[in-house]
């Protein structure tokens, strides 16, 4: 079902939202099978500056300085620490803009004493998660900064989290992050697979961006062939933006998820150009790029950005943008 977000006159966002039906609640916490009480927690980024990151990147030196991870493959899932650098909120900043600064990561502190999916699902008890998963054309820096960014645009209280996987971080690189993103299918379901059936797990929010869409959705096939709906009441909103995946392989994929589909979001622009050029480099038409007309039918709701999709590349409206923000945040908060 389309839930078109472009307005005229200056609509309110309260009135755009109130259209996309996805409800004002805030976050709370979540019963499991097992009878524990996960909250969402009292902090977010803000007061804890750390992501956990589960990747299938190579490390690069010992994690203490740029690049931190590699664009070369692991031969498999490995669990860590990044801790950030918060923005600067400093009087200067905020007064004079002489003095600026965004969340970056200051060092990675890898974890290696236990298995590396049953290391995440434990650090991550007892709070929600919001899982960001990236795309195409990344580095693991840009990765972390759009998945801070990302839930500190939410407001989101409770763990942040990224999968990076082997991007090599280059516009022609195509075919190598798809490969990459193909193989990276497994160690996620594996890393799902672990935070979902975790009797004492909470929710699990995911936003998949670009090729990412293409991991996350390999991803949940995989886990949904391996245990069908059991751990499906700790997922929760399931949000693919600028989704870089043929529309006839996207439509293929959400028709092996079943249940799954009730709790996705879909955000394209028919402007974005990275969509166009990846149109050009694969052939066939990214599910992103496609008007919400295109997508009915798909037990999906769909979120037409497109008027909020601004500068040159157009690819990034969901962190960018202030109302697609709160589109998501909306989603997550009603899981």
């Amino acid at each position: 079902m389309p839930y078109p977000l472009n307005t005229s006159h200056g609509r309110v966002l309260s009135r755009r939202l109130c259209l996309l039906g996805l409800g004002l609640l805030p976050l709370s916490g979540c019963k499991t099978s097992a009878g524990f009480v996960a909250q969402a927690g009292a902090s977010g980024l803000a007061d804890e500056p750390v992501l956990h990151v589960i990747t299938t990147r190579r490390l690069s030196g010992n994690g203490t300085r740029a690049p931190f991870y590699e664009s070369t493959r692991a031969p498999g899932l490995a669990y860590a620490l990044a801790r950030l650098t918060p923005p600067d909120t400093s009087l200067l900043s905020n007064v004079t803009s002489l003095v600026t600064r965004d969340f970056a990561v200051e060092r990675i502190e890898p974890i290696t004493d236990k298995n590396a999916a049953e290391g995440f699902a434990e650090a991550l008890r007892g709070r929600d998660t919001l899982l960001f998963v990236h795309g195409y054309n990344q580095t693991f820096e840009a990765a972390a900064y759009d998945a801070a960014q990302l839930s500190a645009g939410i407001g989101f209280q409770g763990n942040s989290a990224l999968f990076a996987w082997p991007s090599k971080g280059g516009l022609l690189d195509y075919g190598y992050d798809r490969e990459s993103a193909l193989l990276a299918r497994d160690p996620l379901a594996d890393a799902l697979a672990a935070v979902l059936q975790d009797p004492f797990g909470a929710k699990m929010n995911i936003v998949a961006h670009s090729m990412g869409t293409l991991v996350t959705l390999e991803a949940l096939r995989s886990y949904r062939d391996r245990y069908q709906d059991s751990g499906l009441e700790r997922l929760g909103a399931l949000v693919f933006a600028a989704p870089d995946i043929d529309i006839d392989v996207f439509k293929a994929g959400l028709a092996r998820l079943g249940r799954f589909r009730d709790k996705m979001v879909v955000i394209t622009a028919t402007n974005d150009r990275a969509l166009d050029l990846s149109r050009r480099l694969a052939g066939g038409e990214r599910a992103g790029a496609l008007p919400a007309s295109a997508l009915e039918g798909l037990g999906v709701k769909v979120i037409d950005a497109t008027d909020f999709a601004t500068g040159f590349i157009r690819h990034d409206v969901f962190v960018a943008n202030a109302d697609v923000r709160a589109v998501i945040k909306r989603a997550v908060a009603r899981g």
